[in-house]
């Protein structure tokens, strides 16, 4: 799966361009540890919010990593996904957040995944 924006795919597996600014990637997984083994429905909706929010994502197996351009911004769309899953019918939630806020150089998902596909072919 590629990395998505709010007009669909952006980045293809095969990354073939990369759009950097500031931005802050995070990488964020929620739990619903009382609702049983199956999470789908929750993943689902987490990622439509994630999705009607505008800002570019990419799905993983374990979590979603996002860009966004302030931590405000991050902790609003948590809160949006926290709530939701409440409203979902979840009693109990872990949320793990992984925030990286380099103010250096230029960063977005794109450009870590074109960087770790460099090193690799090296």
């Amino acid at each position: 799966m590629g990395i998505t924006g709010p007009d669909g795919p952006v980045v293809p597996q095969s990354v073939q361009t990369i759009e950097s600014v500031f931005m802050i990637l995070a990488q964020l997984s929620i739990y619903p540890v009382s609702e049983g083994l199956s999470m789908g429905r929750f993943v689902r909706k987490g990622v439509k919010i994630i999705e009607e929010s505008g800002y570019t994502y990419q799905v993983g197996g374990m979590s979603t990593s996002i860009e966004v351009p302030t931590l405000p911004d991050l902790f609003e769309l948590v809160n949006k996904i926290h709530q939701a899953q409440l409203e979902e019918g979840a009693r109990r939630l872990i949320i793990e957040l992984k925030v990286d806020d380099r103010r250096d150089k230029d960063a977005s998902l794109a450009g870590k995944i074109q960087s770790v596909t460099d090193k690799v072919g090296e």
